[in-house]
């Protein structure tokens, strides 16, 4: 059976953003530990997906957005971006559309299969974005506490 309704937030991106729902969260959630040396990009990927991957992952780890666990979303995120790269190249070398000739003789412009895919591959890089917290819209909803967040904290705490 399918799951009905928005996907669950992952927890650590609920305490970035403040958990506005002021719902309890998750006391026995599993926590994959956090990846403390950038693994090379797996060699199967081209080189824009490559160059992602190196870009990316230092800011990913920076702020403990990704563990062990998230390695097979993080390789889909960047051979997402890498397939748009390589289609969006072919549509700039052959163009959107290229004439086709039916079997009456007649010509018909058709849209390339390039731009067909270059779309999809986009749509999974962006949606993976999101899972990331790497747009902008899904930034904006996060809140982190700076250092001095803490003292003020401590302050109050202690002035009671």
């Amino acid at each position: 059976m399918a799951n009905k309704g928005r996907p669950k937030k992952p927890t650590e991106l609920k305490i970035l953003e403040g958990n506005r729902g002021k719902r309890p969260l998750p006391e026995n959630e599993p926590k994959p530990a956090p990846i403390t040396n950038q693994p090379d990009p797996p060699e199967w990927l081209n080189d824009p997906a490559k160059g992602m991957w190196q870009r990316l992952f230092p800011i990913l780890q920076r702020i403990n957005l990704i563990t062990e666990a998230d390695l097979e979303s993080y390789t889909m995120l960047c051979q997402s971006y890498g397939k748009w790269v390589e289609h969006e190249k072919d549509i700039a070398d052959n163009g959107d559309y290229y004439t086709y000739t039916n079997k009456a003789g007649a010509e018909n412009e058709v849209e390339r299969p390039a731009v067909k895919l270059a779309h999809k591959a986009y749509e999974r890089y962006k949606s993976l974005c999101t899972e990331f917290g790497l747009t902008a819209a899904s930034r904006a909803r996060i809140e982190t506490k700076g250092a001095d967040d803490d003292v003020e904290e401590m302050e109050e705490l202690l002035s009671k």
